[in-house]
């Protein structure tokens, strides 16, 4: 039987998508990530088996992540010998392969097993001892995720129901130490975590929830449950079409409001924020937000906006980076995950509501962007005057690291950046300003509408994340050098309306006061 393709899967993930399709029609069955999906949503287990043209292809943040992980996968792999990988082989391959390779007492690379209507592939199998196995499953991440738990945990079940007896569940993962000196050493990259005994406490009442998620799969789908928010690791779609569903200045846009509270709230009716009970304790950001969903109009505390605007020293400089967080180290003194900064946009300007001049760096080449990135801040920063940013902990930490790694810019970064550094948005965190039609947040891309007539709509490139691996695929990838040079304008315009957005914030708080 035929699966009807849909155009959205022209791409390598729908290939995967549409082949798993196929193999569960033959075969109805629990996968692990199905298991995973259903400990957060049962709804979301019911869409991902019944309805998968409802779920969005992955961003291109995520697709890249994926890959990512793929390629530890292939690191992982160097680190064993006398190995057999049956990753080649299609379903039913894979499960008869690995009856016959068990037998053998050999290093199995994704060996599959299906019992019933339960299905699993294992990253490694390990043979210790005399007749038991070890799982290592690997993972991109630096740390031990409870997911990581019921994965293993999923895969133990599974696979010990199938007759084989497992000694360890072990995660091979990212080590977050890891300083990259010239080639990349597989064994000091990636480090292993013994999570046994953590994976037999979440394995408790395992059997229960797969029996109940196999009924949730077969029959209608089921509404969707509140209390669910508590816990979801990760945004999804079924999430999304909850919020989406909610009236404005609906709890759930509380600032700084634990999600357990606001589930609590809605369990006992409470939609809007002005439903709230007086009795109910609220932050004085909240109280703001409340009181503004009763009667409308914005909060300007004048005389801190004042004071702020007052304090900024000139020459201004108007400062906003882009980087790059690979987990795989791309060069020498990084570690995994590290911000690299491959671009700043930086308007100057010298006296309030002066002229503004404007300087972009955007790193060309595959050789490591920062030396040359810093130089270029160096020679343009000055040596007086505030350095403005959005979202300080970000650049400070990009400043720090940068130092950290190249110890010639370390005085310079002491004595001249960080007490320069003043952070645009702590008039919005603080509350100093805030509108109704932020919905509780303080980025850039909510505060920007109310104060300014910029846009970042008609932008080929809006997001961060999106410059991020964007730069990545023309910088590091095989693409045409028409393409390349498209897409970097693109990341140029957008990285220089977001200092332009914060000379037209700072603008518009001015005229407020």
């Amino acid at each position: 039987m035929r699966v009807p393709r849909d155009p959205r899967f022209d791409s390598w993930w729908g290939d995967f998508m549409f082949k798993m399709e196929k193999i569960e029609i033959q075969n109805p069955m629990l996968t692990k990530s199905n298991y995973l999906c259903g400990l957060e949503c049962t709804k979301l287990l019911w869409i991902t088996k019944n309805d998968k043209l409802r779920i969005p292809e992955p961003t291109e943040m995520e697709k890249a992540r994926f890959k990512e992980g793929y390629l530890i996968e292939e690191l992982a792999q160097n680190l064993f010998t006398e190995k057999m990988d049956l990753s080649e082989l299609d379903f039913e391959e894979q499960i008869e392969e690995t009856k016959r390779l068990l037998k053998k007492r050999v290093i199995l690379f994704q060996a599959s097993f299906l019992n019933d209507d339960l299905y699993s592939r294992a990253d490694i199998l390990f043979p210790v001892e005399k007749d038991k196995w070890d799982i290592i499953e690997i993972k991109s991440s630096t740390e031990i995720k409870n997911t990581h738990l019921n994965d293993l945990s999923f895969q133990k079940y599974v696979y010990e129901k199938s007759g084989i007896k497992i000694r360890k569940c072990i995660v091979m993962h990212v080590n977050p130490e890891y300083i990259r000196q010239g080639n990349l050493e597989p064994n000091e990259f990636l480090m292993q975590t013994d999570i046994s005994e953590k994976v037999e406490e979440v394995t408790s009442g395992i059997e229960e929830r797969i029996e109940n998620m196999l009924e949730i799969i077969k029959g209608e789908c089921p509404d969707f449950l509140i209390d669910d928010l508590k816990t979801m690791e990760y945004n999804n779609l079924v999430k999304d079409e909850f919020m989406n569903s909610l009236p404005e200045n609906n709890i759930f846009q509380f600032r700084y409001l634990f999600t357990k509270k606001a589930v609590e709230l809605y369990k006992e009716g409470i939609v809007k924020m002005v439903e709230v009970p007086d009795s109910f304790k609220l932050s004085d950001k909240q109280k703001i937000q409340k009181i503004l969903a009763k009667n409308g109009g914005k909060h300007i505390d004048k005389k801190q906006i004042k004071h702020f605007l007052d304090n900024l020293q000139y020459p201004l400089y108007y400062l906003d980076f882009e980087t790059i967080n690979t987990a795989i180290p791309k060069f020498d003194n990084s570690k995994p995950y590290q911000q690299i900064p491959f671009q700043f946009s930086l308007h100057i300007q010298e006296k309030p509501e002066g002229e503004l001049k404007h300087i972009v760096f955007l790193a060309n080449g595959t050789s490591d962007p920062r030396p040359k990135f810093f130089q270029a801040l160096k020679d343009n920063l000055r040596d007086k005057g505030d350095i403005l940013v959005y979202n300080q902990r970000f650049e400070k930490m990009v400043f720090s690291e940068g130092a950290e790694s190249f110890p010639e810019f370390l005085d310079w970064h002491d004595k001249n950046i960080l007490p320069r550094i003043k952070d645009l948005m702590e008039v919005f965190d603080k509350f100093y300003y805030y509108d109704q039609k932020q919905k509780g947040s303080v980025s850039i891309k909510y505060v920007l509408p109310l104060l300014s007539d910029l846009s970042y709509d008609e932008l080929e490139i809006h997001k961060g994340d999106l410059a991020s691996s964007e730069f990545e695929r023309v910088t590091y990838g095989n693409v045409s050098d028409e393409e390349r040079e498209r897409v970097r304008q693109a990341l140029e315009e957008y990285c220089k309306l977001d200092t332009l957005a914060e000379v037209e914030i700072v603008k518009g708080l001015r005229n407020c006061v």
